[in-house]
């Protein structure tokens, strides 16, 4: 395939050209063969693929929920190219058969993954380090989805084990000792966010980036909600996420959004919430993960004490993300290194996040002057809603992982979706590009 006049993040306009699994050319004025589709995308934001280091695609255990084809569908719908997911399914990903069974369901993956290996009790490092592990964690310090929280010794051992490994932790972190128990009290829906209250994040964080140091071990802080949270990690040499929820809704969209905005971390206040902003587009955050985190409307339709935690976003991100662009908040190369060239960074997947020669083929084409109305109904994933109803986002027209289309709009709005042709990069970076085309 060649992409004729792309516009890359960085304004260059350029031909883009796909042979085989890779980027081949990046240049101005390629000749086209005649074998190649010839996309014309002059107008248009060429971009590599979101890496979303942080989903829950809940299969095995919570196909109810979501499975590996309705989540990657999502995914690739969303212009997201590789997925990570977590551990907290049932059963869960602490041992070599747990991560072996995860892996057969996500052969119904249209977008390359990622598997985490999880910390609890019954953990079995021997085994998961044996294992293609993507990272370790999360690994939580309160419980959350799962009740996978573990105690500070345990969280010593695994980073100790991690170290050792050359394996990085993500954690989820929250201080449950701070949590504000007088806010069980109401059962309004911003009682959750009262109850795991700011504190509990910062304090958790604080104390995870000390052990880690002390360990001389690398931690990434998963859905950082707070701005102390996200400044501690930079000012220690950790890495951080943050989420769309956190970085575009506050607390003061609890009123509308009621039980179905309950997630762990909570929402946070609105001035809380401008500053993790003002984070995210002056460079301190090191990417944007989704947590997405699916659960079915009769689920979240409970009180806000029964609700479970999460909400979905991996459809939504990269388009809310390139809407913010579009309104001036954020730049395209601040996107491209958040959604993507940061993540293949941090998690060492050198042949992902940019599109340069050599480099897998993972790009989306989208249309910054075409952004559509966002609804539940119209996206992929197996919940059918979403937190951002009504908002607005610039949509993929074209999706592709390692050279191959998994997802395409037309104008008209007819989709086509790809094969699952994902694969664990854990697994596939180890052979170059061009020895499996010539494999083949």
């Amino acid at each position: 395939m060649l992409f004729r006049s792309a516009t890359l993040a960085d304004g260059r306009r350029r031909d883009v050209r796909v042979r085989g699994e890779a980027i081949d050319a990046v240049a101005e004025d390629l000749e086209a063969g005649p074998d190649e589709r010839v996309v014309d995308a002059t107008g248009k934001r060429l971009l590599p693929g979101m890496i979303d280091v942080h989903v829950h695609f809940r299969e095995p255990g919570y196909g109810h929920k979501e499975t590996w084809e309705t989540g990657s569908r999502s995914a690739a719908a969303g212009g997201v190219t590789t997925v990570v997911d977590q551990p907290n399914t049932d059963p869960p990903t602490v041992d070599a058969s747990a991560f072996d069974g995860k892996t057969a369901y996500a052969e119904q993956s249209l977008v390359d993954f990622g598997i985490n290996g999880g910390v609890t009790a019954d953990w079995s490092p021997a085994e998961l380090f044996e294992c293609p592990l993507f990272a370790l964690g999360e690994v939580f310090l309160a419980d959350s989805t799962g009740d996978m929280g573990i105690e500070t010794r345990l969280f010593e051992a695994a980073l100790q084990q991690a170290r050792r490994n050359d394996v990085t932790v993500t954690v989820h972190a929250e201080d449950a000792s701070e949590f504000n128990l007088s806010a069980r009290e109401r059962d309004d829906a911003d009682a959750w966010s009262a109850y795991r209250a700011a504190a509990a994040e910062e304090v958790a964080v604080r104390r995870a980036c000390e052990l880690a140091v002390e360990h001389d071990a690398q931690i990434h802080v998963a859905h950082t909600s707070t701005p102390v949270g996200v400044t501690l990690a930079d000012s220690t040499g950790m890495t951080c996420e943050v989420t769309p929820h956190h970085m575009l809704l506050s607390r003061d969209d609890l009123r509308e959004l009621g039980t179905f905005g309950r997630m762990n971390p909570p929402l946070r206040r609105e001035k809380r919430r401008q500053r993790v902003y003002e984070l995210v587009a002056d460079g301190t955050v090191d990417c944007i993960a989704t947590d997405h985190a699916p659960h079915t409307r009769e689920e979240k339709d409970t009180s806000i004490w029964d609700a479970p935690s999460g909400v979905p976003g991996v459809e939504t991100a990269l388009p809310l993300l390139l809407a913010e662009v579009r309104e001036g908040d954020l730049t395209y190369e601040r996107v491209r290194d958040l959604t993507a060239t940061n993540p293949a960074e941090i998690f060492d997947l050198a042949r992902k996040g940019t599109i340069s020669e050599g480099t897998h083929a993972d790009v989306v084409l989208v249309d910054p002057g075409n952004s559509r109305e966002i609804r539940g109904e119209d996206l992929h994933s197996k919940c059918d809603w979403t937190p951002f109803e009504g908002w607005r986002g610039i949509f993929p027209e074209l999706t592709m992982v390692r050279g191959r289309v998994v997802y395409e709009r037309t104008p008209d709005g007819e989709e086509s979706f790809g094969d699952p042709i994902g694969e664990n990069v854990r697994v596939h970076q180890e052979a170059d590009p061009a020895e499996r085309l010539v494999e083949r």
